[in-house]
């Protein structure tokens, strides 16, 4: 239960980052930002980012458009902010001094 419990946090402290990441690739629907951290084996529930969306979007890390769909209604499509390309960019430092953290405190572990 404790290592569940933190592996769950771990999780959830790279998850800003990584959807940060992905969208700073380029303006991307909701179900291909599912799918990109499923390809990374980060698996992400609908309820799970749409809040977290809204909230980059709110403190102004992110902006969207709708753009008209030929399967159904239009679809909100994301894009990084110059604002949340700075936070993205101070994130890339904190993880590597995360790397490197982790990295050197399993060194000689057995």
């Amino acid at each position: 239960m404790i290592a569940e419990n933190t592996q769950t946090q771990m999780r959830k402290g790279i998850l800003e980052y990584c959807i940060l990441s992905i969208i700073s690739r380029g303006e991307i629907y909701a179900s291909d930002i599912i799918g990109e951290l499923k390809k990374a084996q980060l698996l992400v529930v609908e309820g799970t980012l749409y809040p977290l969306l809204t909230r980059l979007k709110n403190n102004g890390l992110l902006s969207y458009n709708w753009q008209e769909s030929t399967s159904g209604p239009p679809r909100k499509y994301y894009e990084i902010t110059s604002e949340g390309r700075e936070v993205l960019s101070k994130l890339d430092v904190t993880w590597k001094e995360l790397l490197f953290a982790v990295e050197t405190s399993l060194q000689g572990r057995n």
